[in-house]
């Protein structure tokens, strides 16, 4: 069983993709929604927030969790991967992020070549990457890239409103007036550092898991040259690869406790740390089929 770990519901965007592209894979997402947004937290508390999530999914027999959340991501994953796994009890469990397969899609290198290589080195693209306060501050877009596509120039915008507003369930209009306003201060400074002459960016990353829910409105106010890069449905294809060489992390595991919703459907379950009553209200995505759980001890 595959484990999905996010602030709050913005993982569910990629678990979508997941449960879509693996119909028989068993997924099991936990939201933290008693903690969300992560974004503006500092980075102990982002660290011990993803560790405690993910060792709850580990303990309802997920042996592979990958974070769903480019904050967790950027600020815990590596300290988790390196230091907190190997000395826990979960050996032989795996924790994988969603950064390094945007960024082997942006640069189009493998996340194990860490130089340039012809022809990437002479890429000359302008991305523009839409994130976090937290995920801008930590610079893991613009390391990650410039290692493999030094020519490559970021643009990074803070969001720092938006995914608290997504998670708060905020109309269209004050949605869609946050949205315009981020992409008017990315292209602002794009002119200004001379990224690019006319000012657009070739390239948006949405580096949260939230902002695909509100993907329509990025489209509407970037120009209409700039390709948006879809985060799920990166994460989805790279895992599919991943499994196929870790083929014992695909092996589906029984889960007490936890309900299967449905056996017509992709063997997905769902757990909260928040308010149960006001989660199932959103109907985790419109997934009105399949019942929220309330997590056994908050994170």
């Amino acid at each position: 069983m595959i484990g999905v770990f996010d602030s709050g519901h913005g993982g569910l965007t990629v678990l979508k993709a997941l449960a879509d592209q693996f119909t028989t894979q068993e997924f099991l997402y936990l939201g933290d929604h008693a903690n969300a947004p992560y974004g503006n937290r500092p980075s102990d508390e982002v660290v011990e927030l993803t560790r405690a999530g993910v060792e709850l999914l580990f303990e309802k027999g997920c042996r592979l969790v990958l974070l769903g959340c480019n904050t967790a991501t950027s600020i815990a994953c590596r300290s988790l991967q390196q230091d907190w796994l190997p000395a826990s009890p979960w050996m032989g469990r795996n924790i994988l992020g969603i950064i390094a397969p945007t960024v082997e899609v942006a640069t189009q290198t493998s996340w194990g070549v860490t130089e340039p290589q012809y022809p990437q080195m002479y890429k000359t693209d302008v991305i523009a990457v839409f994130a976090t306060q937290r995920t801008i501050e930590s610079g893991v877009f613009q390391e990650e890239i410039s290692k493999r596509c030094p020519r490559i120039r970021i643009v990074g915008q803070a969001c720092p409103q938006l995914a608290g507003m997504i998670e708060a369930g905020k109309s269209e209009a004050e949605l869609e007036a946050l949205v315009a306003s981020y992409v008017d201060e990315m292209l602002a400074a794009a002119s200004e550092a001379g990224a690019c002459a006319d000012g657009q960016p070739h390239y948006a990353i949405l580096g949260c898991t939230h902002y695909p829910l509100v993907e329509h409105l990025f489209a509407k106010h970037l120009p209409k040259t700039c390709r948006l890069l879809s985060q799920p449905r990166i994460v989805a294809d790279s895992l599919e690869h991943y499994l196929a060489r870790h083929t014992e992390y695909a092996t589906p595991l029984a889960v007490e406790g936890v309900r299967q919703a449905s056996s017509t459907l992709p063997r997905v379950r769902l757990l909260t740390t928040g308010n149960l009553a006001e989660v199932e209200a959103r109907q985790f995505m419109g997934w009105s089929d399949r019942p929220c759980f309330a997590a056994p001890t908050s994170l």
